[in-house]
């Protein structure tokens, strides 16, 4: 294997690392709505915390994965990235933003003790989850698709040829898949009754992403796959089986094993049937990129290769210990009183409340 088949493949690992550890924070921010559902209430309020306190240690660290990810692609295949990042430009501004509101939203909900405040940041770190969960599945599909690339290497097409039938399930794949990974991630790291819930949640949405995947899975094998990535077809199938019987046993560790197991298949599947290109072309007089065509000089890439060689076991020792760190489950019980700033016009009314106290013990 010579250094651009490697960092093909480290670039595919960084990709799944993201996808493992950020797919269960979209789960979490798209769940949190639904399993903390009812009127404003303190009991409500409390349940969505315990909800996100689940991901509170660790989900800004899980999106450092994406930005190594793309470092590694500008540095290793800057064609690939330049040709990417050119012609699906407004996919990946809208992830951009959806990635920069929902962090907003999970470092501000809890700054002002009020329901439609929080109700607001609620919103966005919803739709912050839902956008890229749906939106990397569309563009991975499109990349293992194809793209009309002229001879220039420019991207040709518009985003509506990015919403086709193909690109749209995968969409829907990556959407089901991160939102059941984080209801089984939520069976592992509460307890109680949103323990149940969380589980629950896994019961019914395992079968519909069973069937979901199993679709896109042997759509993409045939239209693009290698006689070896069946293997990953198979994997990917088991594990997704291994989930749906896992959470109908209450088993949410080997549930998310499953799950886990699914994620790591599928992006086998996409990068192994898109090798040796790294963006194919649709246009019979268009060039296609390949490892070979797109990448950097050698030079650069054993600079590359040194560099990850000792810094990626520090930020693998890192994570580690942060998850071992904040490995306790989250009950409703342990989430205490908001301590948020009192919203403005609260203390208007409290500050005239006050007044009138007073003017009546002058009278």
């Amino acid at each position: 294997m010579g250094l651009q088949e490697l960092w093909f493949v480290l670039i595919a690992v960084l990709f799944l690392g993201y996808f493992l550890l950020e797919g269960f924070d979209f789960g979490v921010g798209i769940l949190m709505r639904v399993l903390g559902r009812g009127p404003d209430t303190p009991e409500r309020d409390r349940r969505r915390r315990a909800v996100l306190n689940t991901i509170g240690p660790v989900w800004d660290g899980n999106e450092v994965w994406l930005l190594v990810a793309g470092g590694a692609m500008f540095a290793a295949f800057p064609e690939w990235y330049a040709t990417l990042f050119s012609g699906f430009y407004l996919p990946l501004f809208l992830i951009l933003l959806a990635l920069i509101f929902r962090a907003v939203a999970i470092e501000f909900r809890g700054k002002v003790d009020d329901a439609v405040w929080r109700r607001r940041w609620d919103h966005a770190i919803f739709w912050g989850s839902v956008v890229p969960a749906l939106l990397w599945g569309v563009a991975f599909a499109n990349i293992v698709r194809g793209v009309a690339i002229d001879a220039d290497k420019q991207v040709t097409g518009t985003l509506f040829d990015l919403l086709n039938p193909y690109g749209l399930l995968g969409g829907l794949v990556t959407l089901g898949v991160f939102t059941l990974h984080g209801a089984v991630f939520l069976g592992l790291k509460t307890a109680g009754d949103l323990r149940a819930e969380a589980v629950q949640s896994a019961r019914f949405l395992a079968p519909v992403v069973l069937v979901l995947g199993g679709i896109f899975a042997v759509w993409t094998q045939l239209a693009h796959g290698h006689a070896w990535t069946w293997a990953a077809v198979a994997v990917a199938a088991a594990a997704l089986v291994v989930v749906v019987a896992a959470v109908a046993a209450d088993r949410e560790g080997w549930a998310f094993a499953g799950t886990s197991l699914a994620i790591t298949a599928v992006v086998v599947l996409l990068f192994g049937s898109l090798f040796p290109d790294v963006m194919p072309t649709t246009l019979a007089d268009g060039v296609s990129l390949t490892v070979e065509n797109a990448s950097s000089s050698h030079y650069t890439l054993v600079v590359m290769t040194w560099a990850a060689a000792f810094l990626t076991p520090v930020v693998l020792v890192y994570q580690g210990w942060t998850y071992w760190v904040f490995r306790a489950r989250i009950s409703e019980d342990q989430i205490p009183p908001s301590i948020g700033l009192r919203p403005a016009r609260a203390a208007r009314t409290a500050g005239s409340a006050r007044g009138g106290e007073a003017d009546a013990t002058e009278d």
